[in-house]
């Protein structure tokens, strides 16, 4: 019987170099991802990347930590100084903006760049500087949920932690305009009774969301229950609030008050470390007044995903580039709340 089994082809020195070449660029860059995983395993021992099952998306795997990052410590010192170079903040670009602006030296990557912000979305740079150029003389304050534009147009940043001590430490009869939330802005204007102060109309559509008949629903289903409510949300919602503040100082007040049961209403992956830090209280979510839209779920951050996490190390883009002079005067203004104390 004939064999009919190809022969082998001889095999020269050139093409054994070339062979030899091409598994060694494997192993380097198979030895370069398992580096990155590694070295990143330090990212997600640090706890601020969890996951949860989403009710709205069974079977897949959800990050619910963005909101960890609500602070200037968060999104700079831990994430930019400790930890492994490039680096993610898993959240939206005004995040990666912020840290790219304190750290121009690093590379910030952005796994998805349609990951952006609802509240920094709704205060465009370009009609800031107009409205801005109406008030001459006023001090701009403005929220870090915004552009690098709009931070560069900024005295001073704020945190929904901080905007109240920021507000305060600008002398009473100094004009201010605050931007862009105008439920936070509407809020520190009432606390600090300032009449100077002007709000540019932006908010966040997870905290425009909320139903008050809902939540007051919920109350008389569960009376014993504290209503806790994020300062983003409309006035009448806070009127009904037994607490008023941003998520780290609700998680705060939720783990020293003596109730057991709360209504929270503010983005729903907060629940998540609540139930962790917590698990002997009742934590219910309110619902928005569409609750099939699922809008108290920001659905930026729902963007980042742990599949586009790992693309992202792997190929170490998209990368977050600014301009160098807009990051300069960016950095001012963020630099400025930094320094009050």
């Amino acid at each position: 019987m004939e064999d009919t089994r190809a022969e082998a082809l001889p095999i020269g020195a050139a093409e054994a170099a070339a062979a030899l070449q091409t598994l060694q660029r494997y192993k380097a860059g198979k030895a370069a991802l398992d580096k990155r995983l590694i070295d990143n395993e330090l990212w997600f021992r640090m706890g601020h990347w969890k996951n949860y099952r989403d009710p709205l998306m069974p079977g897949k795997a959800q990050p619910s930590s963005g909101w960890l990052f609500n602070s200037i410590a968060n999104k700079h010192a831990d994430a930019m100084d400790n930890y492994p170079e490039p680096n993610i903040l898993p959240r939206a670009r005004d995040d990666e903006e912020t840290a790219k602006v304190l750290s121009p030296e690093k590379k910030v990557l952005l796994p998805n760049l349609e990951a952006g912000c609802s509240l920094a979305e709704s205060c465009d740079a370009a009609a800031f500087a107009a409205f801005k150029a109406k008030y001459p003389g006023y001090k701009v304050v403005s929220y870090v949920n915004t552009s690098v534009g709009v931070k560069a147009l900024t005295d001073v940043c704020c945190t929904s932690s901080n905007a109240l001590k920021v507000v305060e430490s600008i002398p009473a009869d100094q004009p201010i305009i605050f931007a862009p939330d105008r439920n936070l802005g509407s809020y520190i204007q009432k606390l600090t009774g300032r009449e100077n102060m002007v709000i540019w109309d932006g908010a966040c559509h997870v905290h425009e969301e909320f139903s008050l008949e809902k939540i007051l629903e919920l109350k008389r289903q569960h009376p014993a229950a504290q209503v806790v409510v994020h300062p983003e949300c409309r006035a009448y919602i806070v009127q009904v609030a037994d607490f008023v503040g941003s998520t780290a100082a609700i998680l705060d007040y939720c783990g020293k008050s003596s109730a057991r049961e709360f209504i929270v209403v503010t983005e729903a992956g907060i629940l998540t470390e609540m139930k962790r830090r917590y698990p002997e209280k009742t934590f219910i979510p309110a619902p928005p007044d569409d609750e099939a839209c699922g809008c108290n779920n920001c659905r930026y951050m729902k963007m980042i995903t742990l599949e586009n996490i790992f693309t992202t190390l792997r190929d170490e883009r998209p990368e977050i580039s600014l301009d160098e002079e807009v990051r300069r005067r960016a950095e001012r203004s963020i630099l400025n709340m930094i320094a009050i104390k």
